[in-house]
């Protein structure tokens, strides 16, 4: 694994792959936009499902300022956060590992790169969603909300992952499934690939900016070597 990583780190290749990981490796986009609607239900605020849905990929820190408002009474945010995560806490046992997620990783590191994983859920989360893949032999490394001061779109997750990969931002690939996973790599200057895996339309997450959209990790698995984490730079 170090000598495939040190060849593709010297003939133009990517070295490290960063991944979400919630609509891009587990189909829990919705899990959480049904959680969190609960979560504000219990305390009296009426968010309507879309809404929530698109606004998951953002950690908490940042959904409750987006779906609420940052003029908002938060009083009671720490709360709504504990009680979207017990919610959600109660899907561990049976996390939906996307079709071809764990094929991809292993192909992925295969070819020599790191994998580090990016997330904006919480720590206990991403644990959850590790043991659902079981691949932990091939992630080098994890980041999560709990470890940055703020979640995507700021790049704050990317940047860390970049250096627990040992990366510079030209040498890696962020693979994400929302708009908000494709803004936090663009400003930490990272090439992004977008999966259509967490349901957003195609026109949504192509105006945002990544390099390539493809429909699933099956997809990206099938044309790995032809897309940004196959390719060499330029």
């Amino acid at each position: 694994m170090a000598t495939a990583a040190h060849d593709a780190a010297h003939d133009g290749r990517p070295r490290a792959a960063l991944f979400d990981l919630d609509g891009t490796l587990v189909d829990t986009n919705y899990l959480h936009a049904l959680t969190w609607w609960q979560a504000l239900h219990q305390y009296e605020q009426e968010v309507p499902m879309a809404r929530i849905h698109r606004a998951v990929g953002m950690g908490g820190d940042k959904l409750l300022d987006h779906l609420l408002g940052e003029a908002r009474d938060r009083r009671h945010d720490d709360d709504l956060r504990a009680a979207h995560r017990a919610l959600y806490a109660t899907w561990f046992d049976s996390l939906p590992v996307l079709d071809g997620a764990a094929d991809l990783l292993r192909a992925t590191a295969a070819r020599g790169l790191r994998i580090v994983l990016a997330s904006s859920a919480s720590a206990e989360e991403v644990a959850a969603v590790r043991s659902a893949l079981d691949v932990d032999e091939i992630i080098h490394d994890a980041t999560s909300a709990d470890q940055v001061d703020a979640t995507k779109p700021a790049p704050d997750l990317v940047e860390q992952a970049l250096e627990r990969a040992g990366a510079e931002p030209g040498e890696a690939v962020f693979i994400g499934d929302t708009v908000w996973d494709v803004k936090a790599a663009a400003r930490a200057g990272v090439t992004c690939i977008g999966l259509l895996t967490g349901g957003i339309a195609r026109e949504e997450l192509t105006a945002a900016g990544p390099v390539a959209v493809y429909d699933s990790p099956t997809d990206l698995l099938r044309h790995l070597d032809t897309s940004p984490l196959g390719r060499r730079r330029t």
